[in-house]
């Protein structure tokens, strides 16, 4: 079943604002099969839609297999966009993300197609709907002591500069307390001063319609350890091996995505076959752990949260479509 849990379904377009959708969730959640199943919906009303990937891993084109993306057949006729646009030797930040995303938006408004945003980064969606801090470039000397610091004497250091940050961040929380440091002691200006002038978000000129797929959470965890293995079979080893065969460098996203640690640690010799599938999925889990909370709580209250089993998608749609006056 597919009902709501939260909020309202996202409102309707007004004010002569266009259409956005958002099709939100953690991963294995069924985003994918929805959006399509959504757009096929809107054609057969006489409406075109495209769908835009929101999704950090899917944007890169080595990761076909470890990412998930929908395959020709999974698309289902309709155009999908951004998926596989980034060479993984070329890492795509959330702000180089959000301007491609703008573009494909604007550009479907413009020929009178519905866009839907699909996708669990989000980061990636706050960038694009409220705008993005406009943090001067990091002083490269300063970024390379912060990132050499353990977390412990880098949180110690936030404490001291940045007390606010330090309070509000998890002490172990390496990525989040490198940020914050470097910005502080780079622009001399706190990161959170920095967050409260966001610039070139979307939100206030579209008609957003946004849903989150919140499904079971141990079926999704189950669905998780499935997902992995079958990627296992299905390609994610050469998707591995060709990456390593490149020599990117090892601290850039594509490297670090779920799967290609877990993998490349096999391929060395350093574990079996069976424990780099155990530790992959187990990474799935916690990943989709962190998605779920985040899309259960973080997102504005009218964004609509779906308990969600994709098995019965079918006559569930009618929240969705009132969306876009296809009922």
């Amino acid at each position: 079943m597919c009902r709501p849990v939260g909020g309202h379904s996202g409102g309707e377009t007004h004010d002569g604002k266009p259409p956005l959708m958002l099709i939100a969730g953690p991963t294995a959640s069924g985003k994918s099969d929805c959006a399509v199943t959504l757009a096929q919906a809107a054609a057969r009303h006489g409406t075109r839609a495209v769908i835009i990937n929101a999704d950090s891993a899917q944007v890169y084109a080595d990761l076909r297999v470890l990412s998930a993306r929908p395959s020709a057949d999974e698309m289902g006729g309709i155009e999908h966009r951004l998926f596989g646009a980034w060479d993984g030797a070329n890492p795509c930040s959330a702000a180089d993300w959000a301007e491609a995303a703008r573009h494909e938006i604007d550009a479907a408004h413009g020929s009178g197609v519905v866009p839907i945003l699909v996708g669990g980064t989000g980061l990636y969606l706050r960038s694009l709907i409220d705008g993005i801090a406009p943090v001067p470039a990091i002083d490269p000397a300063i970024r390379t002591a912060v990132r050499a610091l353990a977390v412990a004497d880098a949180h110690a250091a936030l404490l001291r500069e940045d007390p606010e940050a330090a309070a509000r961040l998890a002490s172990a929380d390496t990525t989040r307390v490198a940020r914050a440091l470097e910005v502080v002691r780079s622009t001399g200006v706190p990161l959170r001063q920095w967050q409260e002038r966001k610039a070139g978000g979307i939100g206030g000129r579209v008609a957003l319609s946004a849903f989150v797929l919140l499904p079971d959470r141990e079926e999704l965890f189950a669905r998780c350890d499935r997902r992995f293995a079958m990627m296992m079979d299905n390609g994610a080893v050469a998707e591995v091996e060709g990456l390593l065969s490149r020599g990117l460098d090892p601290g850039l996203p594509v490297m670090r995505a779920i799967g290609v640690p877990e993998i490349a640690a096999w391929l060395r010799g350093d574990w079996t076959r069976e424990e780099a599938i155990a530790a992959g999925a187990q990474a799935t889990r916690r990943y989709a752990k962190r998605q779920f909370t985040w899309f259960r709580h973080q997102p504005p209250a009218d964004w609509t949260r779906l308990d969600w089993d994709s098995n019965s998608m079918d006559g569930n749609f009618a929240i969705i479509l009132r969306s876009l006056g296809l009922t």
